[in-house]
């Protein structure tokens, strides 16, 4: 094991540790994003991806999130470099990166908390958590009061290879915001292809100073995190 990955899963831990943290960040008396200090990546790297599915019907909720006017990814300034950075050196190997969510406001967490607690909505069950019952996903954490999310130095992303016409997503092994242990980055059962995938994308990551969520492959957080007791709740526009 290098000293690189062994670092890398120390922080890891440490990430997956916080998630549940007792002490909450201050919520920004900021207004605007610009209030708020942060960046739209497409400043930092113009041509990166943005599938932001909060923005749209298409995620869990079978509904845009409030908080998502329109879809962009904001973050922090030294968040946004150190990703625009992560697509660069991609790029020169033929592969991009596939954003999904960036700085999530707070109001959409409490939609999301709102969301699980609804027994009656269960439209994507069979797609987002078809081993899982409703009931589960908040009681076993996959829906949580507060997310990293809100203090803008999380990301979730994919990988895509690419060639000249275009870029096309690669197989890592469950779609975006699968709840279910197929999602956890180390999980059994996948394919080489995938868990080389997988791989390649932790490690892009993580040269840029991503530490990844060991039970989402997508999800990765920047350390040391800029401003860690701050949470943002202005909208995304």
């Amino acid at each position: 094991m290098t000293t690189r990955t062994c670092i890398s899963l120390v922080l890891a831990i440490a990430l997956a540790a916080s998630v549940h943290a007792a002490e909450p960040p201050a919520v920004s008396p900021a207004r605007t994003t610009a209030e708020a200090g942060l960046v739209e990546i497409r400043t930092r790297a113009p041509g990166i991806a943005l599938d932001i599915r909060y923005a749209t019907a298409n995620n869990f909720t079978s509904q845009r999130v409030p908080g998502y006017a329109r879809p962009a990814c904001y973050l922090l300034p030294a968040v946004a470099d150190a990703l625009a950075k992560v697509e660069h050196h991609l790029r020169r190997q033929g592969h991009a990166l596939q954003v999904y969510d960036c700085y999530r406001p707070v109001r959409s967490v409490q939609a999301f908390v709102a969301w699980a607690q609804d027994p009656r909505e269960t439209s994507r069950k069979a797609v987002q958590y078809p081993d899982l019952e409703k009931s589960q996903l908040f009681a076993d954490g996959y829906i949580a009061e507060r997310s990293g999310h809100s203090r803008a130095a999380t990301v979730d992303v994919g990988l895509m290879r690419c060639d000249a016409a275009r870029c096309t997503p690669l197989d890592l092994g469950t779609d975006f915001d699968f709840f279910g242990a197929r999602a956890h980055t180390d999980a059994a059962g996948l394919s080489d292809v995938q868990r080389a995938n997988r791989r390649r994308l932790q490690q892009a990551m993580a040269a840029e100073g991503f530490v990844n969520y060991p039970k989402e492959w997508w999800h990765f957080t920047f350390q040391p995190e800029p401003d860690p007791q701050t949470a943002y709740d202005v909208p995304v526009e």
